[in-house]
């Protein structure tokens, strides 16, 4: 009984210096996030012109993408009725070549949709939400509200179960300075967890946009790792030889 007990606690101590954090972290800048894949927007195919739009440029309230490097994932934006208008990508630039905005000159946006014409103009919400086909590490792009000077930005995570990980709010500014001041809003774990994120704001009636995703993706090999594997098997190639 004694052996067992103290075997007991050994395993359970074991796993306990193992065992990593479930814990979420907030990141408010793209290069901490250590991303090691991405999703331009533009790669859906549809980008509008806003000042000709074409309604075949307009993207549905639930479409799908795939990463650079192949994670596939579904977004659904939600649905809202004219005169707002369905989500599409554009691109910030001076005027004509696109939008200005306070993202990077050259960026294209995911973008919720909005009524062109007034101003300030009435938008669609939110929030965007990203479903990845498999679980994440970590997750998170710039954002910014449409004719709002400043907004709180809000990311959540939930797990393979839809279950809320954690949620964070984070003050931001919008602008058309093109000077990359967008506020970056992402989400981390130790573990390859999350499953969905949302991004929204503090506004019920403003559209929303965020650029570029970064992702931590676990199905893409480290390259400690990748090195790892590689001098293994040279050196089992080796005792082969020798064999």
């Amino acid at each position: 009984m004694r052996i067992l007990t103290s075997t007991t606690i050994a395993v359970s101590l074991s796993l306990s210096l193992i065992s990593p954090s479930f814990a979420v972290s907030l990141v408010t800048n793209r290069a901490d996030l250590k991303g090691n894949d991405s999703i331009d927007w533009s790669s859906l195919g549809k980008v509008l012109n806003p000042f000709n739009p074409n309604f075949a440029d307009f993207l549905g309230f639930s479409f799908s993408g795939t990463s650079a490097r192949g994670l596939g994932l579904d977004v659904d934006i939600n649905p809202i009725n004219p005169p707002i208008t369905p989500p599409f990508v554009f691109k910030t630039a001076p005027i004509p070549q696109g939008i200005p905005t306070n993202f990077a000159n050259g960026d294209f946006l995911l973008f919720t949709g909005l009524q062109f014409g007034p101003f300030p103009a009435p938008g669609n919400p939110g929030p965007i939400s990203i479903s990845f086909a498999q679980p994440v590490r970590a997750a998170g792009a710039q954002i910014a509200v449409d004719d709002e000077p400043n907004f709180v930005g809000t990311i959540k995570a939930f797990d393979i179960n839809d279950n809320l990980l954690d949620s964070f709010n984070v003050n931001g500014t919008s602008s058309t300075a093109l000077d990359n001041s967008a506020i970056f809003l992402g989400v981390k774990s130790a573990l390859a967890e999350i499953s969905r994120i949302e991004f929204s704001s503090n506004f019920n009636n403003r559209a929303i946009g965020i650029n570029t995703l970064s992702i931590d993706n676990p199905a893409i090999p480290e390259p400690s790792l990748t090195m790892a594997i590689l001098v293994m098997g040279s050196g089992l190639l080796c005792l082969k030889k020798r064999l």
